[in-house]
């Protein structure tokens, strides 16, 4: 009766998780982004970590990545909330930084939000730029088509829900050339046991060096691969490759 009650358990887990990540726009850019999702190895396949993309006819597209801290059906569920939150946000306040900051706002109410991080970026295809604000997130890194790596780091703030005030978050613009890649993740990707973040970070700009020319959905598992987390790892993983 345990095993049956607990796969019983695994099986609503994954179910909502499914749900909640399901992402309507994403099938409009098939060819240009492939995201990725690796519940931490010893969570019931459920976890705090999400992606997000949003079309902005005519000639724009939003996309997120966040964490909230935990693993289970609890931090799934914060998840939700702020995942959904967000995508109906940058709906109608296409700017990510003021997103972010009603999203802040958002998470000072909810049990469990106020330590989650996010990310989101707003990329211009007519002006080909990206328009970004990070709420205590890991940098995204833009493969340039010359193979150089640049993080997108001018625009970091403290995590969600942590100010106890209500205070305008910053926001950055970088130019990108059409064949670019972006790379958004979740810290479990890079960060490591007794491992200073920024090797991490060289570890994913050398792998996008050396892989960054091929397509988006073969390079999402080339990161995985090198970066030693393709059969999941100790922690949450989201990944989102875009091509631009």
């Amino acid at each position: 009766e345990l095993r049956s009650a607990h796969a019983r358990e695994r099986q609503v887990a994954v179910t909502l998780q499914e749900a909640m990540l399901t992402v309507p726009d994403l099938y409009r850019h098939d060819d240009n982004i492939a995201v990725r999702y690796r519940p931490a190895t010893t969570s019931l396949n459920v976890c705090g970590d999400w992606y997000d993309v949003v079309d902005l006819p005519p000639d724009r597209y939003a996309a997120a990545v966040g964490d909230v801290v935990g693993h289970g059906l609890h931090a799934a569920a914060v998840m939700g909330m702020l995942r959904s939150a967000l995508s109906a946000v940058i709906r109608a306040i296409p700017s990510p930084a003021q997103a972010l900051e009603v999203l802040g706002l958002y998470a000072r109410s909810l049990d469990g939000a106020t330590a989650a991080t996010a990310v989101k970026v707003l990329i211009d295809t007519r002006s080909e730029l990206i328009i970004y604000s990070s709420a205590g997130h890991p940098p995204p890194v833009l493969r340039h088509c010359d193979g150089s790596c640049e993080l997108l780091d001018q625009a970091t703030d403290p995590p969600l829900g942590a100010r106890p005030h209500h205070v305008p978050r910053p926001q950055a613009g970088l130019p990108y050339t059409r064949g670019d890649t972006l790379v958004m993740y979740t810290d479990g990707l890079i960060e490591r046991r007794d491992e200073d973040i920024d090797i991490g970070l060289a570890r994913l700009s050398t792998a996008l060096t050396q892989e960054g020319s091929l397509s988006p959905d073969r390079l999402a598992d080339a990161l995985l691969d090198r970066l030693g987390v393709a059969g999941g790892a100790a922690d949450d993983i989201a990944l989102v490759v875009i091509r631009l």
